[in-house]
């Protein structure tokens, strides 16, 4: 079964006598462990393809299943729940609160999640950890580098061990060096199993994914694997001995 199933999804929006058609007849499946990169220019819908994706948007017409749910006719409430349950998400912008610490932004989605105090020290410790940030747990965002936020946004976005993780333009604020670390982490989380989507502009950024969707005029372009990543895979890589890896704090 699919993580992610688009059939024919459309997205029209009225503005003022227009229509607009930001997606026309969209069908795209995502299987589990997969990491794709989705682009295309201003205008192309790449960003409403990444909004009804991550639960922010509703379809005009078609179904859309996430994780084997519809929730393309989903309410809002509804919506909400799936997005802090199902999906992590990271921003360009890292959408950290300043005055909170590292460990108190991760915690968030599971204060939302309805966990216990206990148990969310123990999982956001647990992620800040995992991304490398265990001795920078009670820094507030500015008293980190931007390389160190955003590595507080991922943090944030596995707490919860969502099904996905949506990435917008993550290393868009970041210099090169700081981006190609973030690019690199990515990579990991891959080869931990876990379902990693990045919209991004940046044809450096989407040929670190194994699948570029290319997305103009609301239509796929194209859809490719990324030659020198070899086959898509989703599953944990093999130990010496040729059994899958264990999971880690960071596994979905």
């Amino acid at each position: 079964m699919s993580l992610i199933r688009l059939e024919k999804i459309s997205r029209r929006y009225q503005m003022g006598g227009e229509t607009i058609h930001a997606l026309r007849e969209v069908s795209l499946d995502i299987q589990r462990g997969e990491y794709v990169a989705i682009m295309g220019p201003s205008g192309s819908g790449k960003s409403t393809l990444m909004n009804l994706i991550g639960c922010l948007d509703t379809p005009t017409s078609g179904s859309y299943d996430l994780n084997g749910v519809p929730v393309s006719q989903m309410g809002d409430n509804q919506l909400a729940e799936i997005r802090n349950r199902e999906i992590g998400f990271i921003f360009q912008t890292f959408n950290l609160l300043p005055r909170a610490d590292a460990l108190r932004n991760v915690e968030l989605p599971l204060i939302y999640a309805g966990k216990p105090a206990g148990e969310r020290r123990r999982i956001a410790l647990e992620v800040l950890a995992g991304v490398g940030l265990a001795n920078r747990v009670h820094h507030k965002p500015n008293e980190m580098s931007g390389g160190q936020r955003q590595r507080v946004a991922v943090a944030r976005a596995l707490a919860n061990r969502p099904s996905l993780l949506l990435a917008d333009e993550p290393t868009g604020n970041l210099d090169s060096k700081t981006g190609r670390e973030i690019l690199t982490l990515f990579d990991e989380l891959h080869q931990k199993g876990h379902t990693i989507i990045v919209v991004t502009h940046e044809e450096s950024v989407a040929r670190n994914a194994r699948r570029i969707i290319r997305i103009l005029d609301g239509l796929i372009a194209s859809d490719e694997p990324v030659a020198s990543h070899g086959p898509t895979t989703g599953t944990h890589p093999p130990d010496p001995d040729g059994h899958a890896a264990a999971s880690s704090p960071m596994a979905p």
